[in-house]
C-alpha cells in the first residue's frame, strides 16, 4: 500500500514533509531524513511525522536512529496506531508480537479506504476475490448458501462474487471507513464493525465463511479459527487466503508488516479446531514491488 498522509497542522512542516517524500522517491534517503527532521523541529509533537522519520532513517541506513524514532512514537502513542512496535519487531529490535495492535490495523485501513480498491486492482493486480470465488464454485458444486459471512470484508470486493449464491450476506470489518465503502456497493444484507479474533455468532449458524486477504493482519490465527469453527454449520465451508512462507511453522512478521503463514501451520491449526482441509492451492495473489507474491487459497470444512 502507498503511504497515507497525516497532516501536522502546520503548513510549512507539511510542505517539508512532502518534499522529504519526494527526495525519498528519488532515492536520496539521507536528504529526505534530514528534511523530515527539520519539519519535526517545527512540530515536535507530530507523532505521524516522527514515525515517518523512522522509515526515512531506516532507508538511509541509520538503523539505530530509526529505532530511537519508533521508540519515541510508542511512548507518545501507546496504542501504536502507526505500527512502531511492528517496525521494531520487523527489524529485530524486539520480539515479533503474535498479532498486530488493533489500533494500528484500524488506523491503517481507515486511512487507505478511499484509494484501497484503485491501489489493489489497478496497481497490484489483486486476484484474491476471484480466486476464492473459483474455489467456492468448484467445491460448492452449485449450491446456494443460507448465510454467508465475509470476515474482514474491507470495501466489499468479495461481495459481488458471492451475492448471487447467498440468501443472506453479512460483512464484518475493523475499519468503519471500509464498511462505509462496502455499503455503497449495496450487496450486503448487514455490515458490522468487529474483530475476527473476538466476534461471536450463533452456534452453527453460517454455512460459508470467507476471509479474503485478512489473516495477513491477524498473525496468530488460533482465536480466529476457533470462532469460525463454532459458527460453521455441519456442511459449511471456510474459504480463505494467506500469504505463504515455508521457513517457519509459526506466523512470520515480514518487513511489509504483514504476516505470512506456512501450509503446515494452516493444516495444524485447522485440525486443532476440528476442521478438515478440502483443498489448498498455491497461487500468485498480487504483485509486491513489481514481483509476483505467492499465497495459499484454502477451502476447509468441519471434520466428520
Amino acid at each position: 500500500m502507498a503511504r497515507a498522509f497525516h497532516s501536522s497542522g502546520d503548513l510549512i512542516a507539511d510542505r517539508r514533509a512532502s518534499y522529504a517524500d519526494m527526495l525519498f522517491d528519488s532515492g536520496d534517503h539521507a536528504a529526505a531524513a534530514d528534511l523530515m527532521a527539520q519539519a519535526l523541529e517545527l512540530v515536535p509533537g507530530w507523532t505521524a511525522g516522527r514515525f515517518r522519520l523512522g522509515e526515512l532513517l531506516e532507508a538511509a541506513g541509520q538503523a539505530d536512529d530509526a529505532a530511537a524514532a519508533w521508540r519515541d512514537v510508542l511512548e507518545r502513542d501507546p496504542e501504536d496506531r502507526f505500527g512502531a512496535g511492528l517496525k521494531l519487531a520487523s527489524t529485530g529490535r524486539v520480539p515479533a508480537p503474535a498479532m498486530p495492535p488493533l489500533a494500528y490495523v484500524e488506523t491503517l485501513f481507515d486511512a487507505y479506504a478511499p484509494t484501497f480498491e484503485t491501489a489493489l486492482l489497478d496497481k497490484l493486480e489483486y486476484r484474491v476475490p476471484g480466486l476464492l470465488a473459483e474455489a467456492i464454485e468448484k467445491h460448492g458444486s452449485g449450491r446456494r448458501y443460507t448465510s454467508v459471512l465475509d470476515v474482514g470484508c474491507g470495501t466489499g470486493l468479495m461481495g459481488p462474487y458471492v451475492r448471487p449464491v447467498a440468501d443472506y450476506l453479512a460483512g464484518m470489518d475493523l475499519s468503519e471507513v471500509m464498511l462505509q465503502k462496502a455499503a455503497e456497493k449495496q450487496v450486503y444484507d448487514d455490515l458490522a464493525k468487529g474483530n475476527v479474533n473476538e466476534f461471536e455468532m450463533t452456534l452453527q449458524s453460517v454455512d460459508l465463511v470467507i476471509a479474503a486477504d485478512v489473516f495477513v493482519y491477524v498473525g496468530d490465527l488460533d482465536r480466529a479459527f476457533a470462532a469460525i469453527a463454532k459458527s460453521l454449520t455441519v456442511d459449511g465451508l471456510f474459504v480463505f487466503s494467506v500469504e505463504n512462507q515455508e521457513g517457519s511453522d509459526e506466523p512470520v512478521l515480514q518487513p511489509s508488516l504483514r504476516y505470512t503463514h506456512s501450509q503446515s501451520y494452516i493444516e495444524r491449526l485447522l485440525a486443532v479446531h476440528g476442521m478438515a482441509l478440502i483443498s489448498l492451492a498455491r497461487e500468485t495473489i498480487r504483485l509486491d514491488r513489481g514481483e509476483p507474491l505467492q499465497g495459499l487459497i484454502v477451502v476447509a470444512k468441519l471434520a466428520n
